[in-house]
């Protein structure tokens, strides 16, 4: 019942829903007690050879009218509990979602994305059953089964229903510990369904990877292994589960002896009728549903318990990232990085130190070093995926970011990061992605600026192209294009290229920034890169080492100090010549 309390809140709220619908229960259950009397009048009737066609005529309509009844009580009640109940999903699903999109990226680190998709759907079906089914059992157990129990005591024999009713105390005390051992059960099921469902995922995504490798055997039996374990976990269930049945059965069928073979008796004392006895013997098999009821309560709950505190468990956590604010929006200004030092969530090791300096608007920044020199951290702490303590502070137009309304602090930028994710749609849905009704030519202006737009014509259906999983059927230079255009399409105040051209050839890099430089004059742009070339005409550049800022200046200040930046610089550009003389040799030697 714990599961209830929890569920208080709702209950109250889908009142209405629920009174409308137990009623409806209440008078199924009345009417259902007709039947059965006129079944024992027919019978006493017929032994005392009264029974008359208009008498006969008289119980059929009785029982026809019972039935219509019935039948539309039924489906309003259905209506109404179930309907609510599917509400109910509906209200977990979204506050589930909500939380999902508000979280830091901490949080999807720590969460396996297979775990918060069993969440959303395995969980949040459990507890709908509970609130609808759960409901639809208790109150049909208590309605049904105290209406036919006050009906049997009153109209036919209080003796001969106590009777029939000793079994029951030992049925309650198994089914109560049939249903916390399901629980116990059930939550190692759904533990095991969350790994199987993160794995799936997992093995879609990284397909090529796997195929590449030649891992696909591997994978299988990795699968196979972590399907078992479910299909395991689930039989331990499924065996509890199915001890409530035959356990109910065994008590009725204790109960049907004691109330013939005592009954019997009764008849042969002249202390009921046979009618009476038959209608006795009705009404008891009418007590096997709510029986059964009762027990299939116990399983709903346990397992609606089990998925509730779960999604409790999610929703507790506590966001990483401060969204409360003080100024809702400003103007796009100038960026200043006063850092002393970060450390992200569950590292020892400083990521950053003594980070300072200042970006003025309609400036190109760029930022170069190794990998795990600190490129991303001040982009993450920029579009704060992660929140800076108190002695540390980032800017953007004066205003401390941290006092920003986050939705509108990250409306100003255009992201555009190394792991280029694109939906299982058409490219112009992708590339519209932030505006689906977007004017097509808008679409073909972002797509000429990232250099995309050639290779999307050559494409059969252009931008039509249904794109796979994360674009799987584009190269990777053509998914960072798109991703690009994606950016670009919102005109954004800000635009961070975070590693977004690795997959391009120069003279494609080239070009993009080319169009950049044209099309954005007096916007802020942020590129990281690898390849010096990237940044060559940025405003501001910064060599990241180990997290510090080893360098920086413009390129010609930067190439005049003979740095890290220099000597990569010309390696980087001695490496492209070679290159491009070694092409240039093969043609030619194809040509002759």
């Amino acid at each position: 019942m714990a599961v209830f309390k929890k569920l208080w809140w709702f209950f109250k709220r889908e009142k209405k829903s629920y009174i409308v619908g137990i009623l409806m229960l209440v008078l199924v259950a009345l009417l259902e007690l007709v039947p059965p009397q006129i079944i024992g009048r027919f019978i006493d009737r017929i032994t005392a050879s009264t029974l008359e066609v208009s008498t006969l005529l008289t119980y059929g309509g009785i029982l026809l009218v019972v039935a219509i009844l019935a039948y539309v009580f039924r489906f309003f009640w259905r209506v109404m509990i179930f309907g609510a109940a599917n509400r109910l999903g509906k209200l977990l699903r979204q506050q589930l979602f909500k939380k999902y999109s508000e979280m830091s990226s901490s949080f999807f680190g720590r969460k396996r994305t297979g775990d918060l998709m069993a969440h959303a759907t395995n969980d949040i079906n459990a507890v709908q059953m509970t609130a609808g089914q759960g409901i639809l059992t208790i109150a049909d157990s208590i309605i049904m089964g105290g209406a036919v129990l006050i009906t049997m005591a009153l109209t036919v024999s209080p003796k001969l229903t106590i009777i029939a009713m000793i079994p029951l105390p030992f049925m309650v005390i198994l089914t109560s510990y049939y249903g916390h051992l399901l629980s116990r059960l059930f939550k190692i099921a759904q533990a095991a369904f969350s790994s199987l469902n993160d794995k799936s995922q997992e093995s879609v995504t990284g397909i090529k990877v796997t195929k590449t490798f030649g891992y696909e055997k591997e994978d299988l039996k990795d699968f196979e292994k972590l399907s078992a374990e479910v299909v395991d976990k689930n039989l331990k269930v499924a065996k509890v589960d199915a001890l409530f049945d035959p356990t109910i059965t065994a008590i009725i069928a204790c109960s049907y002896f004691l109330s013939i073979f005592f009954g019997a008796r009764m008849v042969l004392a002249s202390e009921i009728s046979l009618g009476q006895l038959i209608t006795f013997t009705t009404y008891l098999g009418m007590m096997i549903w709510p029986l059964l009821a009762l027990g299939w309560f116990f399983n709903l709950t346990e397992r609606g318990r089990a998925s509730y505190d779960r999604i409790e468990d999610i929703m507790s956590i506590k966001n990483d990232i401060d969204i409360n604010y003080q100024v809702e929006e400003i103007e796009t200004g100038d960026i200043e990085f006063n850092i002393q030092s970060f450390t992200f969530p569950g590292s020892n090791e400083v990521s950053l130190k003594d980070i300072h300096f200042e970006l003025k608007k309609g400036q190109t920044l760029g930022i170069v070093g190794y990998t795990g020199s600190g490129k991303t951290a001040l982009i993450r702490l920029l579009l704060r995926e992660y929140d800076l303590r108190s002695d540390n502070v980032i800017k953007l137009n004066g205003v401390d970011i941290k006092d920003l309304k986050i939705e509108n602090l990250r409306e100003k930028f255009g992201y555009v990061p190394q792991d280029n994710f694109l939906f299982s749609t058409t490219i112009r849905n992708n590339i519209a992605f932030t505006d689906p009704s977007i004017d097509i030519n808008k679409i073909h202006k972002a797509a000429e600026l990232s250099y995309i737009h050639e290779d999307i014509m050559n494409f059969k259906d252009g931008y039509e192209t249904v794109v796979g999983e994360r674009g799987v059927s584009l190269s990777g230079g053509q998914k960072q294009r798109i991703a690009i255009a994606r950016a670009l399409i919102q005109k954004p105040e800000i635009l961070i290229l975070d590693d977004s051209l690795s997959a391009v050839d120069g003279e494609t890099e080239a070009a993009i920034l080319n169009n950049l430089n044209q099309e954005r004059k007096g916007k802020t742009n942020i590129i990281t890169a690898h390849r010096m070339s990237a940044v060559r005409q940025a405003d501001l550049i910064l060599v990241m080492e180990d997290g510090e800022i080893k360098e920086r200046g413009d390129h010609n200040f930067l190439m005049n100090n003979n740095g890290w930046y220099s000597k990569t610089y010309r390696a980087q550009s001695l490496k492209e010549s070679l290159s491009e003389a070694l092409d240039e040799s093969l043609k030619e030697g194809d040509d002759q």
